[in-house]
C-alpha cells in the first residue's frame, strides 16, 4: 500500500515529467487494501480489495509508470545502479525506491523447516494467506474444530475474527500473553472491556500464558498447541499473529546498513547508506525504530514524493521536508468492537499525576555539523540555551504490529537529481531522536496532567481521556465502543489547540444530535489518516468543480485503506457541496428531474399506471425509454400503488432480470425457487413436495437463516413447470427475487417453549401473510421473538417485535449485511390489537418516502429529525396522516395475489421463459461438478482474463455473411417497451433486442465478463445501451462496446424485419461457433483451475482462417472445443 503511494503521489505531482517509475511486486495482484484483508473473507473478490482497479494501470502512459506483477526483485546492484528481478530482467535506476514491507514473524520452536512440513500453521499478512487458510479449513479433518489464534494485538484480532466467520470452523480461541488483548493501543480497563466483548462472541481468550510448541501426527498434522504450563489445548489450525519483521534481505545483500533487530537505516529524508537508495514503509527502520500502520508509511510516501519533484521546480527551490516522529493513532473496527488510540495515549504510565512531565536542562551549544541543516540560528558566543527533555525510560516500544504494504521496489529513472547532496550524511542519531521527542510534546505537556475516564460495562464503552493539568489542552486517550469523536480529538491533539469547552463535555458530550458534517473542523484537520487526507483537499475538489463522491474519493483517496471515515467524508461533501451553492442531486436519474418521494407522489396524485404514461408526463423526455435506473424504481412504485402483474406486457421491460423471471438469477445463469414459508412453519407433506421438486429437476437444496428452503439451479425454462408443482401443493412465491417482504423470523413462542411469552409464531404467520408481495424500495425482513430472550433475532430485522409481560416491544429499522445497524425500540408493551397499525404507518411511510434501494436502517439514519421525529408522525399523528397510511395499506394488501400461479396458467406469460424462441433444444450454461451429494457450478476463476470479441475476429468476412430466419416478430412482441430474447444458432447463442423508436439490434447472448450466457435478461436503456443483469456493465447495442469497462466488448449484429420474420446477418456456423460458441466459453472446473493459478491474461481473439480452425480442432482438451492454453496475451479459452 504505500509502495502504490507513492507511486500515486509522484505521478501526480511530477508535472515536469521528469520521471519514469517502473515497478516490480512479487504478488500475482496489483496492490490491494490490506487493511481490509478481513472483507476478503466475506465476498472472496481481491478485486474489490484493489487499491487501483485494473483500468487504471492500464491508461497508464508506458513512459512513465509500468507495473510488473508476479516479479520478485531478487537482487539489487548500488555500483552498477541496477536490480535483477526474478526473471531475470535487469532495470538500470538512478534512483530505486525499497517499499518491500515485512514478513510475520514465527516463534522460534518453529523454524523455516517445520512450518514448511507441518499442515495447519498459518500467518495472516496477504491474500495468498488467507486463500490457504480457506482452503485448509474445509478439509475433513479440521471442518467442525478448533482455530487458535496467536497474539491479541490488532493482526490478531483481525485474524480471529476472520476464522471465527467461517462456517467450517466450529471454536476460535484466541492466547495473548498479556492479560488483555489490544496491549499497545488501551490499559488494562479498556482491555477488559474488548475482552468481555470477544468472550461475548463465543471466543475463548487464554490470557497470562504463550505457546510454547506444536503438537502433530506423525504425518505432521497439526493436533494441538503446547502452553507455557505444559498444557495441551487442542487445535485442528493455528494462526501466529505475534508481530513483523522488516524485509530487509534485499538491502542486506546489496551492502546497505540495516539494523541488527531489522530493518534498512534511513536517514531524516529517508535515504539509505547508498545516496541513490531510499526505503520507505514497513522495511524502512528510522531512528530505530520501524511502523507497521499505514499512516506512517503514508507519510513517508508523502515526503519522499514531494523531495523528489518539489525542491527543485520551474518556480524556485523549496526546502525539503523531512521525516519527523509520525502520529500512531489508530482507529479500527475489532472483532465488532469500535477502539481507538491518539496522541500520547499512555502519558500516565510513564509520568505520574502531578509530577512536571518535563524538566529544563542547561546544554552547550551544539557545533553545526557539516552539510547539515538546522532550524536554530546560533550567534558566535551566545550563552547556552534551555532545552526540553523528557523521559521516556519506561515509554512503550513504538514498534507497531499492524497492516503492511505490498513488497514492492520501485526504480526512478531521471535526468535531474532531485536530492540534493547536502542531506548525504547522518547526524548523530540518538541526539536526534531526543531532540525530535521533546519537541513533539514540549507545547502541550509542560506540567502535570489529570486524566478523565468513562467507563459502561453495560453497553462495552470505555474512554480515557489525557489533558494537561489546567484542562486547556488533550494529549492523548482511548476508546472503545463508541470512536465518534476520534476525527475531533486527534485534529486538537497535533494541532495542540486549546479546547473551549470544559473537559467533561469530552467524556458525557453536549448533549446535540444529529449527523457530523465537520463544520466545526478547521480546514487542515485530518480526516482520512491512512491517506492522511484533510478536510480542506476535500472542499478544494468541490471548489474545483468535482460534484461526484466517487469523484473525490478516487481524487483524494479518502476512505480507500480502512474505510472508516467514508461517513464522514461523505457528509463533508454534501455539506460543501451546499456551501458551493451546488446542492446535492437527488434526482431519481437523468430522465426524472424529481426524488423518488416526488415522483411517488405524482404518480400517485395523477393515477398513472405504465412507465410509458409515466414518461410522457413527467420525464426530462417524454419519449424516452428510461435506463437501468428509472425503469425498476418506478416500476416499483406502480408495484407499491397497484400491484399489478409485473411479469404483464406493460411492466415485463421495467423489470431488474430477478423480477423479470420472479427468481434470482445465479452465476451460472440459472435461478433459485425459493416458496414462502410464512413463520417457518411448514407440514411434513409440503416438505415431502419440496424433496420429490428438487429430486425431479435436479436442483440444489439448502435451508437458509430466514427460514427457508432454497432450490438452486433452475433453468428458467423449467421455472413454469416447477412452480405448477408448488402451486398444486400449496405453496406460493417467496418473493426472493423481489424488493419487497422476504421473511418474518419466529421462535416457537408459546406454541412450544417453556419461556414463551407471546405466540411468535402465529404473529410471524400473521405479518408475512399480511405484508407479502408488497413491493418497497428495498427488501423488507421481520422477526417475531416470544421472549426477551430473542431467539428470532428481531432486533437485527427491519421490523421486529419481543413479546413483554404488557405485550410487544417493536423494533424499526434494523438490518445485517455489510453495514448492519441494530433497530432501534419504537415503542414498548403494545397491546397485540395495535401492533398491526403501527407497523402498517411505518411500512407505508417508509415505501412513500424513502428513496430507490435505501434500507429502512438508512431511511432512519437520514430523516430529517431521526426516530423521534417518527415517532411524532406515526404514534402521535403529528402530521395528521396515520388514518390514510392505514387505509392505503390496507388498499394494498387487497391486492395481493399469487405472481406464480398468474403465470402458469397463462400461455402467453410460460412463453416469456423460454431459453430460445427459436428451437426446443437446450444449452447448459456452465459445467455441472458434484459436491457433499448434490450438484453445483463449476467454480469461476478468482479473476477472469479480459475479453474483447469483434466481428473482425470471425474467419468470413461481413461482406459474405447472409440473412438468417431466427426469430418472429411475434416472438419479440414489437410495442412501446423494449423487449429482448434469445435465439440459438449452431452451437452460438445471439440476443435480439426491440427499443423503441431505435429499432432492432442484436448481440452475442455471453457476457465476457464472466462467460454466463445472460444478455437478454438485462435492461435496455436510452441509446441502445444494455446492462448486465450479472455485475452490472453496460454495452452498446450498435457496437458491443462496454461503456464502463475498457477491458471488454462483444460482436454486435445486424438485424432486420422482412414482414413477420426477423432476420440476423450472419456468418456459417462453424466460423461463428469458432468465437462465441457455446462449447468453447462455458466454465468448465479444469478451466477455471488453470486461469486461477495465472493462466490466460487477456483475451482477444486473432482473427482466423482455416489452418487455425484445423489447429483449434487438434488442440483440444478432452473432447471439449477447448484448447489449453497459458499465459499467453491473446488466449483461445
Amino acid at each position: 500500500m504505500v509502495g502504490i503511494a507513492f507511486i500515486e503521489k509522484i505521478l501526480n505531482l511530477d508535472e515536469a515529467r521528469r520521471f519514469r517509475l517502473v515497478t516490480c511486486g512479487e504478488e500475482d495482484h496489483p496492490a490491494y487494501n490490506r487493511v481490509a484483508l478481513t472483507d476478503y473473507f466475506q465476498h472472496r473478490s481481491v478485486e474489490k480489495l484493489y487499491l487501483n482497479q485494473v483500468e487504471w494501470y492500464a491508461q497508464q502512459d508506458p513512459e512513465r509508470f509500468l507495473f510488473h506483477t508476479s516479479e520478485q526483485v531478487t537482487s539489487l546492484d548500488t555500483s552498477a545502479h541496477s536490480i535483477t528481478t526474478s526473471k531475470g530482467r535487469v532495470i538500470k535506476y538512478d534512483y530505486c525506491v525499497l517499499a518491500t514491507g515485512s514478513e510475520s514473524t514465527l516463534p522460534p520452536y518453529i523454524p523455516p523447516e517445520r512450518a514448511e512440513k507441518t499442515k495447519g500453521i498459518f500467518v495472516y499478512r496477504n491474500i495468498s494467506d488467507l486463500d490457504k487458510i480457506l482452503s485448509y479449513s474445509e478439509e475433513d479433518h479440521v471442518k467442525g474444530g478448533r482455530a487458535v489464534v496467536v497474539g491479541g494485538g490488532l493482526l490478531g484480532l483481525e485474524a480471529a475474527k476472520a476464522v471465527y466467520d467461517l462456517e467450517s470452523i466450529d471454536k476460535v480461541a484466541i492466547v495473548n500473553r498479556q492479560a488483555f488483548p489490544l496491549s499497545r493501543q488501551l490499559d488494562d480497563e479498556g482491555g477488559e472491556i474488548v475482552l468481555r466483548r470477544i468472550e461475548a462472541m463465543g471466543v475463548q481468550v487464554l490470557t497470562k500464558t504463550s505457546v510454547k510448541d506444536i503438537l502433530t501426527t506423525e504425518d505432521g498434522i497439526l493436533t494441538g498447541l503446547v502452553l507455557s504450563n505444559d498444557q495441551h489445548f487442542d487445535a485442528q489450525m493455528v494462526i501466529f499473529a505475534i508481530g513483523i519483521t522488516p524485509r530487509d534481505d534485499l538491502a542486506r545483500n546489496a551492502g546497505l546498513k540495516c539494523k541488527d533487530k531489522g530493518g534498512i537505516h534511513v536517514d531524516d529524508s529517508l535515504r539509505t547508506s547508498d545516496p541513490d537508495v531510499y526505503a520507505i514503509g514497513e522495511c524502512a527502520s528510522w531512528k530505530d525504530n520501524t511502523y507497521g500502520l499505514i499512516a506512517p508509511g503514508v507519510e513517508m510516501a508523502d515526503i519522499l514524493s514531494f523531495n523528489f519533484t518539489q525542491v527543485d521546480t520551474g518556480v524556485g527551490g523549496f526546502k525539503p521536508r523531512q521525516m519527523n516522529m509520525p502520529d500512531l493513532s489508530t482507529k479500527l473496527k475489532l472483532m465488532g468492537v469500535d477502539v481507538a488510540s491518539f496522541g500520547d495515549y499512555f502519558a500516565e504510565k510513564r509520568i505520574p499525576r502531578g509530577v512536571p512531565r518535563v524538566k529544563k536542562i542547561e546544554v552547550a551549544p551544539a557545533e553545526p555539523l557539516p552539510n547539515a541543516r538546522s532550524t536554530q540560528h546560533c550567534k558566535p558566543n551566545e550563552k547556552p540555551v534551555w532545552e526540553i527533555s523528557i523521559d521516556e525510560s519506561k515509554a512503550a516500544d513504538t514498534t507497531s504490529g499492524a497492516q503492511v504494504t505490498t513488497a514492492t521496489a520501485v526504480t526512478i529513472s531521471s535526468t535531474v537529481s532531485a536530492i540534493s547532496s547536502s542531506t548525504n550524511e547522518d547526524p548523530p542519531a540518538e541526539k536526534q531522536s531526543t531532540q525530535a521527542h521533546s519537541k513533539r510534546h514540549a507545547a502541550t505537556t509542560d506540567g502535570p496532567i489529570e486524566c478523565l475516564t468513562y467507563r459502561d460495562p453495560f453497553d462495552g464503552v470505555y474512554k480515557k481521556y489525557i489533558f494537561t493539568a489546567d484542562g486547556k489542552h488533550i494529549i492523548g486517550g482511548m476508546m472503545v465502543g463508541d470512536t465518534s469523536d476520534y476525527v475531533k480529538l486527534v485534529s486538537l491533539v497535533k494541532k495542540k489547540k486549546a479546547i473551549e469547552e470544559p473537559p467533561s463535555k469530552f467524556i458525557l458530550g453536549s448533549g446535540s444530535k444529529g449527523e457530523e458534517d465537520g463544520a466545526d473542523l478547521d480546514d487542515d484537520t485530518q480526516i482520512c489518516s491512512c491517506h492522511n487526507v484533510t478536510k480542506g483537499a476535500i472542499a478544494a475538489c468541490v471548489k474545483g468543480g468535482i460534484s461526484d463522491l466517487g469523484d473525490v474519493r478516487a481524487k483524494t483517496k479518502a476512505g480507500n485503506g480502512c474505510g472508516g471515515c467514508v461517513p464522514l467524508v461523505t457528509n463533508i461533501f454534501k455539506a460543501e457541496m451546499k456551501k458551493a451553492g451546488h446542492a446535492v442531486s437527488n434526482n431519481l436519474c437523468v430522465h426524472f428531474a424529481m426524488t423518488r418521494q416526488e415522483l411517488f407522489t405524482v404518480i400517485s396524485v395523477r393515477k398513472l399506471k405504465t412507465f410509458p404514461e409515466v414518461m410522457q408526463s413527467t420525464g426530462v423526455k417524454p419519449d424516452s425509454v428510461g435506463c437501468e435506473v428509472c425503469k425498476p424504481a418506478v416500476g416499483s412504485i406502480l408495484s407499491s400503488l397497484y400491484n399489478e402483474l409485473i411479469v404483464s406486457p406493460s411492466h415485463h421491460a421495467n423489470q431488474d432480470t430477478n423480477d423479470k423471471y420472479l427468481a434470482n438469477i445465479q452465476r451460472n445463469g440459472t435461478f433459485s425457487v425459493i416458496p414462502r414459508i410464512a413463520g417457518g412453519e411448514i407440514t411434513p407433506d409440503k416438505l415431502i413436495v419440496l424433496g420429490q421438486v428438487a429430486k425431479k429437476y435436479k436442483l440444489y437444496t439448502k435451508i437458509t437463516g430466514g427460514q427457508r428452503i432454497d432450490l438452486f439451479g433452475a433453468q428458467k425454462q423449467d421455472l413454469p413447470d416447477i412452480w405448477e408443482e408448488l402451486n398444486n401443493a400449496g405453496f406460493e412465491s417467496g418473493h426472493a427475487y423481489g424488493k419487497a417482504l422476504r421473511t418474518v423470523k419466529s421462535c416457537v413462542g408459546t406454541s412450544w417453549c417453556r419461556y414463551g411469552i407471546g405466540d411468535s409464531v402465529g404473529m410471524a404467520i400473521y405479518l408475512e401473510e399480511r405484508y407479502k408481495g408488497i413491493r418497497s424500495p428495498h427488501k423488507l425482513k421481520g422477526g417475531v421473538s416470544g421472549c426477551v430472550r430473542e431467539c428470532a433475532e428481531a432486533q437485527s430485522k427491519d421490523f421486529g417485535l419481543i413479546a413483554t409481560d404488557k405485550g410487544w416491544n417493536i423494533f424499526l429499522a434494523g438490518n445485517g449485511g455489510s453495514n448492519p445497524r441494530h433497530a432501534t425500540l419504537f415503542v414498548t408493551d403494545v397491546p397485540p390489537s395495535k401492533v398491526i397499525r403501527i407497523l402498517d404507518r411505518f411500512l407505508m411511510y417508509y415505501i412513500q418516502t424513502a428513496d430507490k434501494l435505501m434500507r429502512t436502517a438508512r431511511w432512519v439514519e437520514q430523516f430529517e429529525g431521526g426516530i423521534e421525529r417518527l415517532k411524532k408522525i406515526l404514534l402521535d399523528d403529528e402530521l395528521g396522516i396515520c388514518a390514510d397510511l392505514e387505509k392505503q395499506m390496507d388498499e394494498l394488501v387487497g391486492t395481493y395475489s399469487d405472481e406464480w400461479n398468474a403465470v402458469v396458467k397463462d400461455p402467453e406469460r410460460r412463453k416469456q421463459f423460454r431459453q430460445f424462441v427459436n428451437t426446443e433444444e437446450r444449452s447448459s450454461p456452465m459445467e455441472i461438478i458434484q459436491e457433499r451429494g448434490q450438484q453445483r457450478p463449476a467454480d469461476w476463476p478468482k479473476q477472469f482474463p479480459p475479453a474483447k470479441l469483434r466481428a473482425s475476429q470471425i474467419a468470413t468476412p461481413k461482406s459474405e455473411w447472409q440473412w438468417r430466419k431466427l426469430a418472429t416478430v411475434q416472438d419479440l412482441t414489437l410495442s412501446n417497451v423494449t423487449t429482448s430474447v434469445a435465439v440459438k444458432y449452431g452451437d452460438s447463442q445471439l440476443a435480439i433486442f426491440h427499443v423503441p423508436n431505435k429499432g432492432l439490434f442484436a448481440t452475442q447472448q455471453m457476457c465476457p465478463h464472466k462467460r454466463a450466457f445472460v444478455l437478454d435478461h438485462g435492461i435496455v436503456g436510452d441509446d441502445a445501451n444494455w446492462r448486465c443483469p450479472l455485475h452490472k456493465r453496460n454495452f452498446r447495442l450498435t457496437d458491443g462496446e462496454c461503456l464502463n469497462d475498457v477491458e471488454y466488448s462483444i460482436i454486435s449484429f445486424d438485424v432486420k424485419q422482412e414482414g413477420d420474420n426477423l432476420l440476423v446477418l450472419l456468418p456459417e456456423t462453424e466460423q461463428l461457433d469458432a468465437v462465441i460458441g457455446t462449447s468453447k466459453w462455458m466454465v468448465k472446473q479444469a478451466t477455471a483451475e488453470v486461469i486461477s493459478r495465472g493462466g490466460g491474461q487477456g483475451i482477444e481473439i486473432a482473427a482466423l482462417d482455416d489452418s487455425s480452425l484445423q489447429s483449434n480442432a487438434s488442440g483440444a482438451c478432452g473432447g471439449s472445443g477447448m484448447s489449453c492454453g497459458s499465459g499467453n496475451a491473446a488466449l483461445d479459452w
